[in-house]
């Protein structure tokens, strides 16, 4: 969890990334909804890429909200075909480049097929340590905290933070959300309690190392201060 005394000024190098604007970049260019997905996922492998470079120690991206489950069969149906793909043809590249994978939200629900990928990804790379990249799928943050009240008996903030999804995951300094929406969507609603903002309005197809930059900059200029005075 946050340190209340720490300032601003310092590079962030905990971020998250709620990856907005697949449908609306396909739409715009008269594709298919999932080859605005299939551009989205391009542009996380770069920015996966890219957030290791930089410096940042944790990324943590939205991939799969628990309410996405609504959206149409065939879209869904993709998404999971496409999920599991990238997870066989990344993990490989992920592991030699040193990173660590983890899937944070509810399993159940999830292919049994799709759920032993990510487990083995998750054993894959357990190891590795230049970052780590915690994967929301099947993620919403109202669950998060419903299904860790569930098992909570008491013992303050920090015990009920143990029972979260991944009790490792630091609190992001910096959440990021593309497309030009100006909100969390159920996006780490613990975890963000304090963290800084930034509204891209890029679609997340053209996210660029440029964005991820500007990102960071703008955050290294604010003096975060968790509620004390200056």
């Amino acid at each position: 969890m946050a340190d209340p005394g720490s300032s601003g000024g310092a590079g962030a190098t905990r971020v998250a990334i709620i990856m907005d604007g697949n449908g609306r970049w396909a739409a715009e260019r008269g594709l298919p909804v999932l080859e605005g997905h299939r551009r989205g996922s391009e542009a996380m492998k770069q920015t996966v890429k890219d957030a290791a470079a930089l410096g940042i120690r944790e990324l943590t991206v939205y991939a799969f909200s628990t309410e996405n489950w609504s959206r149409p069969a065939d879209e869904v149906a993709g998404l999971m075909e496409m999920f599991a793909e990238l997870i066989a043809s990344e993990t490989p590249e992920l592991d030699a480049e040193g990173v660590r994978m983890r899937f944070v939200g509810r399993r159940s629900g999830v292919s049994p097929a799709l759920l032993e990928r990510m487990e083995w990804a998750e054993a894959t790379t357990a190891g590795n340590d230049t970052m780590t990249l915690f994967v929301a799928f099947n993620y919403g943050g109202r669950a998060e905290i419903l299904d860790a009240a569930e098992r909570y008996r008491g013992g303050g903030e920090q015990r009920f933070a143990e029972l979260l999804y991944a009790p490792e995951m630091s609190d992001p300094d910096l959440v990021i959300r593309t497309s030009g929406e100006q909100r969390l969507s159920n996006f780490l609603l613990w975890q963000s309690a304090y963290s800084e903002l930034h509204f891209s309005d890029r679609l997340w197809p053209d996210f660029r190392r440029a964005d991820l930059e500007a990102a960071l900059q703008e955050y290294a200029s604010r003096r975060r201060r968790f509620g004390a005075r200056e």
